[in-house]
């Protein structure tokens, strides 16, 4: 899938089908970012605007991320307990595979249609309606264009979860196209502040947030010849370490990690407080496709930016990941 005429399409097909919805649901992947979260509940306030009955949740943790809570102007955010036992039309955004959904997964083959908005390269097709493009450098990029589609009106509550979905997918704008600049423009205009929004999602961190990363930073290993030679960068970030802190600060390690310069590729694996024994792992690269190594480990993601999820020792995960990375494709 590309952006061109017949992604154009896809747009047409999905804007179809919203604007004909009475009764929607829409999901983000589990443990949900920016893009997901603020593309949901843009879509949703727009759905609701437009007389539609709306729900968006996502399988896990039970609570909502506290730096994305406030872009939930409309209380659109359901418990997945109180989701109905089917939907007429359920839409899965920033998600590529069913699994990603965690335990809500099942609600995709009990769906009368399936709406799938995703912008990574490893998305399965797993609807019956696509709107996927991995060139796009966010799904807030293609909630956009299938809002402008539905002839939806930006008002500063929609404008504010695009624009943290992109703000975020694209590491500060650092890797937006100029389609996507002026897109953010036309957020701005309908009043997205981003000055609030960088610092609410990206930049606060409590007191805790400090003693946390300095004691995972202090075990931190680089390994200059893994990689194909290109470096490889990990860390850990066990129970005890993240006891005192919220999951969002587990999550920010990564870009913390990844701005070593003597490595291609970074790693941070995050302990499961559920399953101890298992661990989340977040890769970051540049120059080698990541989302190869997260496919071996039954995870994806993009090319640069992926993750999975590994059984076993800290060592043992790390080991995989190395021997992984050697067989990765160059980008």
């Amino acid at each position: 899938m590309t952006s061109t005429s017949a992604s154009a399409q896809d747009i047409r097909d999905a804007a179809a089908l919203l604007a004909s919805a009475g009764d929607v649901t829409i999901l983000g992947h589990v443990r949900p970012d920016a893009d997901a979260l603020g593309s949901a509940l843009a879509l949703g306030r727009a759905l609701r605007q437009r007389g539609a009955r709306v729900r968006v949740s996502f399988g896990e943790p039970d609570e909502v991320p506290e730096t994305l809570r406030w872009l939930d102007e409309d209380g659109l955010l359901t418990h997945p307990d109180d989701l109905p036992d089917s939907e007429e039309l359920l839409v899965c955004v920033d998600t590529p595979t069913p699994k990603r959904l965690g335990r809500l997964a099942g609600r995709v083959e009990l769906a009368g249609a399936v709406l799938v908005i995703d912008h990574h390269a490893t998305n399965t097709y797993y609807g019956t309606c696509h709107v996927v493009d991995e060139r796009a450098e966010a799904s807030a990029v293609l909630v956009f264009r299938v809002l402008e589609a539905l002839g939806a009106e930006l008002d500063e509550p929609i404008a504010r979860g695009l624009y943290a979905g992109i703000v975020t997918d694209t590491s500060g704008f650092r890797r937006a196209s100029p389609e996507t600049h002026r897109m953010a423009a036309r957020l701005l205009e309908a009043g997205a502040d981003p000055e609030a929004i960088v610092r609410k999602i990206v930049d606060e961190r409590p007191f805790a947030w400090l003693p946390m990363l300095s004691a995972v930073l202090r075990e931190a290993r680089l390994e200059p010849e893994a990689a194909q030679g290109r470096g490889f960068v990990h860390a850990v970030v066990g129970l005890e370490a993240a006891r005192s802190v919220r999951g969002e600060e587990v999550e920010s390690v990564i870009d913390v990690i990844r701005s070593v310069r003597e490595a291609a590729v970074a790693a941070v694996l995050k302990q499961d407080p559920a399953q101890p024994g298992q661990w989340q792992i977040s890769l970051r690269s540049i120059g080698i496709d990541v989302s190869a190594v997260a496919a071996e480990f039954g995870g994806g993601g993009h090319r640069q930016a992926a993750g999975c999820t590994i059984a076993g020792s800290a060592s043992d995960v790390v080991a995989g990941l190395r021997e992984a990375l050697e067989r990765a494709p160059l980008l």
